[in-house]
């Protein structure tokens, strides 16, 4: 028989604890209307005539943990963004403008200049040479103001740099290598018909396999689950990633592009799903994902050399760590790099795993707004949030994970290398092995620690600033049919250059509390969708506008 519960007696503690919160309120209602929850105070000042006011503006936040409305509206964005350049029948950027008279004249004035700075050099004349500097670093800056990007020779001129072998390695097979030309855009092909379309891809990558694991992606047998080569592929993913693409393009003899997102596994592994413009056959991306690697030149560290119970000191006099019982330095980041020898085997070599899934599709396929939603589906969430933690065993694993994490050097930087023995580069004092500051000892990253999403530079001819701005632009079109200039950003028609932002900081006493912020980004929210809905029935669209359409202007 199911106990019924009685409702709490109205005035007492459990009665009132049932209430909801007024503040909880207003951010339920500020983020079903697409506003941030966590605005930022702007301080708008017209240096004409003085006027100031203080605008909320979104927090500009990517995890739903933070702001699930700025999230959402960054997923969006990223969303448009991978559908703007998967499917494009022309080049996305046009070549570039040859050089002016006046540039080359410059250019040439470069050249004269550096010819006189060898033969101070040559002179050891100190005193010509600053001069040449500065004379050279005029010439950059003419050049730049002419529309020049980048500098005609880089200001480094000692550049010491340690070589490897190029030479791949007995156990990878070998690729095919085409001259790449400069296309980004995939063939096309023609049906008995005569119908003439270009397909893309969507593929998927994955990492080795580091041990058995059950169907919610736990070990089998935990003690012989790999977990420090698991760690070390994580760190290093976005390399193998960029060797991926590099390979693929050497090998198909074209400018591939691709919208990429990082996600894991069930079992917490990198997993890498893009989408790439252009096809290419199934055997060819198995054959370059089979054959790509990386290998990481790192002095040894399998077997610690200190415990955390016995660490090497900082010494003041010689700016350096030391051992601690015969308190010799010990060997610094370059040192340890120069005793690797020509046949000793790489730190660690990372490779794909077996699972290469690609599949074909074309702009009007009605899958591809689901592939795109898909890509983009764990962006508003941290690695180790994307999948469900419910069990022991799943807790456990994720545990033994971070606890691998912690302890393997990130980078020539990472404290961690003094428990192998090795000063990291640029030593100072405070480093504690286990407490490095990377990205990659965090639990929320699983051990990546590079960017989310990887977009190729071709791929729509627009960054994601530019895509915003259009979206902007999109709003003001529809808001010009009724005469409106005000598009949320609080210039009131008034040009940029006559205006001046201050961020307005908690300690001070201008900055407005944050819920008087939310309901002013509320009411500011409910008026701009008011216009815009009026701008859209004069066009002849009976269609409302969405309290979280990314389109709307992106003050909080």
């Amino acid at each position: 028989m199911t106990e019924v519960s009685t409702p709490p007696a109205p005035g007492s503690r459990a009665a009132r604890l049932r209430q909801p919160l007024a503040r909880h309120v207003l951010e339920a209602v500020a983020a079903e209307n697409g506003v941030c929850i966590r605005p930022l105070a702007m301080r708008r000042v017209d240096v004409v005539t003085g006027e100031t006011e203080i605008i909320p503006v979104a927090c500009g936040a990517t995890l739903a943990s933070k702001c699930p409305p700025c999230a959402e509206r960054a997923r969006k964005l990223r969303m448009a963004q991978c559908k703007a350049g998967w499917h494009l029948d022309d080049e996305p950027l046009p070549d570039p403008d040859p050089p002016g008279d006046d540039a080359k004249t410059l250019v040439q004035l470069r050249a004269d200049l550096e010819a006189v700075r060898t033969d101070a050099v040559t002179g050891h004349d100190v005193d010509q040479i600053g001069e040449v500097d500065d004379l050279i670093s005029q010439v950059d800056t003419a050049l730049n103001d002419l529309g020049v990007r980048g500098k005609t020779a880089p200001d480094s001129r000692d550049r010491p740099r340690r070589t490897r072998s190029t030479k791949r390695r007995q156990d990878a097979p070998d690729l095919p290598r085409l001259p790449v030309d400069r296309r980004t855009v995939g063939r096309t092909f023609t049906s008995p018909a005569g119908t003439v379309w270009r397909p893309s891809m969507f593929l998927t990558l994955t990492c080795d396999s580091y041990g058995r694991v059950t169907s919610e992606g736990t070990p089998v047998d935990p003690v012989s689950y790999d977990y420090r080569r698991a760690a070390r592929d994580a760190i290093h993913f976005p390399k193998l990633v960029d060797r991926f693409w590099q390979n693929m393009r050497r090998a198909v003899g074209w400018d591939i592009q691709y919208f990429a997102c990082l996600e894991p596994q069930r079992r917490l592994a990198p997993h890498l799903h893009a989408a790439m413009r252009g096809t290419i056959p199934r055997v060819l991306l198995r054959q370059v994902a089979a054959a790509t690697y990386h290998q990481v030149w790192w002095p040894a560290c399998d077997r610690p050399v200190y415990g955390v119970d016995r660490l090497p000191a900082w010494d003041e006099e010689t700016d350096s760590y030391v051992d601690p019982d015969a308190h010799e330095p010990l060997p610094t980041w370059d040192e340890a790099l120069d005793a690797i020898g020509d046949d000793t085997e790489p730190t660690h070599v990372v490779r794909f795993g077996v699972q290469v899934r690609a599949d074909g599709v074309t702009a009007t396929n009605r899958n591809t707004g689901r592939l795109i939603g898909y890509l983009c589906k764990y962006l508003t969430k941290s690695l180790d949030t994307c999948h469900a933690i419910a069990t022991d065993a799943q807790r456990a694993h994720v545990d033994r994970l971070a606890d691998a994490l912690r302890y393997e050097p990130c980078s020539s930087g990472c404290s961690n290398w003094l428990l192998y023995g090795v000063q990291p580069k640029n030593p100072r004092a405070g480093l504690v092995p286990g407490r490095c500051k990377g990205k990659v000892h965090r639990r929320e990253t699983l051990g990546f620690g590079g960017r989310r999403v990887l977009v190729s530079r071709k791929w729509s001819g627009k960054s994601l600033a530019d895509h915003k701005e259009d979206r902007k632009t999109w709003i003001r079109e529809q808001l010009a049919v009724l005469g409106h200039t005000d598009t949320g950003d609080g210039g009131q028609g008034v040009a940029p250059d006559r205006v001046v932002w201050q961020l307005l900081h908690p300690g001070d006493p201008a900055t407005p509390r944050r819920e008087h912020l939310l309901l002013r980004a509320v009411a500011d929210r409910h008026r701009w969708r008011a216009q815009l809905d009026a701008a859209r029935a004069a066009r002849g669209d009976p269609h409302p506008v969405s309290a979280t359409d990314p389109g709307m202007p992106r003050a909080a």
